[in-house]
């Protein structure tokens, strides 16, 4: 395992001294090991079990609180320029999936904020993270500003994806996703400069600012905005036609690599459809195309701010075996502070990447306590936690859609990342269950198009099959409801 933050040694203050070494104490050090900390933490983290501990299952709001949490939910819908997707703002405590609404009702939480809350809610790891965060010298880490978390965080991360052979040098950490690719576009039209093209898989989803919304396959993020970017897509890999969508997606990029010579920088992928459905490629696939892209000098770019954390290894390229081609990589999410990762040999040759903020000192803080807590969980591996759990809510939305038929299909997903078409796959029958899911208790989100899908992305780190069996029962009720 390597090193979490609290292990960092630094060596700062150390000399020689008359051939001794003197060992030179630093002042955050003396406080971190104060007795009164560690006594404020205890009481902490025993106050937050007692009251978190309660919350245990599913449950209706509390008439007395509804309508002040109604009049919350006008005022926050003013105050953001529009409502949010679920009328959801949290009370400030949960306990694993479950969290507690403002109005006094508890949900099973399966979307976790899309893949962010890899603990789900009021962990005791967050809470002692958070608490050291606290007690810096910082909110705020940057380009400017680095405290030892900043260096813990790149050093892990690079380790883990180094692990079985990838070849990446440096990490850049940033605040968003969005942040993490748009840097690792820069650095590859930089080091393939004049390239300026880039090749997409069709329905993926990058992020929403102007350049990530050319890459996103969805006109309507595009609406209203300018072009900036020339972007190509080619077929994803889909299970119901495995030979021709892998057929289909080389002919396309030998078409387009033909069709313009030398001015595509890089190739972004998605190893696992995300918002565009949940559909996970297999090698053969991915590495024939990285193999093209290699013997044309495009770069590889893999998107992992979804995936990371969620299959059978910490990266998904290293699930598919894929770390040969990783030439840029990007994640976030899970560890709530984002990253991009890149070999020596893409390092830029000027200023062209900087940031005022690269993360918050807390989510630095969080994110490595929860890297700790995923490896101390063994979700990886190919019979480790993701997986198990992976098959274990499969076999069960199996058992519903033999049971109704019709009426659920799939699933679909790998690992930690599990999707189902409700009905036909209709957009308007998809957001009925979605919301009927969320009225009885359960959030997910949904996820493609044509079809339309429910998607779950459980807390890799808490959810259990009890858990599972739960949300599954959440999902039967809705199923029945409909049918009525």
């Amino acid at each position: 395992m390597e090193k979490s933050l609290h292990s960092l040694s630094l060596q700062f203050g150390t000399s020689e001294q008359t051939g001794k070494t003197k060992q030179t104490e630093l002042i955050s050090s003396k406080l971190m090991a104060d007795p009164r900390i560690g006594k404020a933490k205890e009481l902490l983290a025993a106050a937050l079990k007692e009251y978190s501990s309660t919350i245990d299952a599913v449950r209706s709001a509390d008439p007395v609180l509804v309508p002040q949490y109604q009049e919350a939910l006008a005022r926050l819908a003013v105050a953001r320029g529009g409502a949010p997707y679920f009328p959801y703002i949290t009370s400030g405590i949960g306990n694993g999936p479950f969290v507690e609404l403002g109005d006094g009702s508890v949900k099973l939480d399966f979307i976790v904020g899309i893949g962010v809350h890899g603990l789900g809610h009021s962990h005791p790891a967050m809470l002692a993270a958070t608490v050291d965060a606290g007690l810096e010298d910082t909110v705020m880490q940057g380009n400017l500003q680095h405290n030892s978390g900043s260096l813990a965080m790149c050093e892990r991360l690079l380790g883990l994806a180094n692990q079985h052979g990838a070849k990446l040098d440096h990490c850049l950490l940033s605040t968003s996703g969005a942040m993490a690719n748009e840097n690792s576009l820069k650095i590859a039209f930089h080091n393939r400069f004049p390239a300026f093209r880039v090749i997409c898989m069709d329905n993926c989803f990058a992020g929403r600012s102007l350049a990530l919304a050319q890459l996103t396959d969805r006109p309507a993020y595009r609406a209203g905005l300018p072009k900036t970017l020339d972007v190509d897509f080619i077929p994803m890999f889909h299970p119901a036609d495995p030979e021709g969508t892998t057929r289909g997606a080389i002919e396309t990029l030998k078409r387009l690599l033909a069709r313009h010579p030398g001015e595509y920088a890089c190739l972004w992928i998605e190893l696992v459809a995300g918002e565009g459905g949940y559909y996970p490629g297999t090698k053969p696939y991915f590495e024939e195309l990285c193999k093209i892209c290699q013997a044309h000098k495009v770069l590889v770019i893999f998107d992992e701010v979804q995936t990371f954390s969620r299959l059978s290894q910490p990266f998904a390229f290293q699930h598919f075996g894929l770390d040969a081609y990783a030439d840029l990589v990007t994640l976030g999410k899970i560890t709530q502070v984002c990253a991009t990762l890149y070999g020596d040999r893409l390092k830029p040759k000027e200023p062209v990447l900087s940031q005022t903020f690269t993360g918050a000192t807390a989510s630095i803080r969080c994110g490595l306590a929860i890297l700790d807590e995923l490896e101390s969980k063994k979700c990886f591996g190919q019979n480790g936690w993701n997986v198990r759990r992976h098959q274990y809510f499969k076999s069960k939305l199996e058992q519903l859609a033999k049971k109704y038929p019709g009426k659920l299909s799939g699933p679909y997903g790998e690992g930690m990342m599990i999707a189902f078409t409700p009905g036909d796959g209709e957009a308007d029958v998809a957001k009925d269950m979605l919301m009927r899911l969320y009225n009885l208790g359960l959030m997910g989100f949904l996820a493609g198009s044509n079809p339309n899908r429910i998607r779950f992305l459980p807390p890799p780190g808490v959810t259990t099959e009890q858990h599972i069996d739960s949300a599954c029962g959440i999902i039967e009720q809705a199923i029945r409801e409909m049918g009525e």
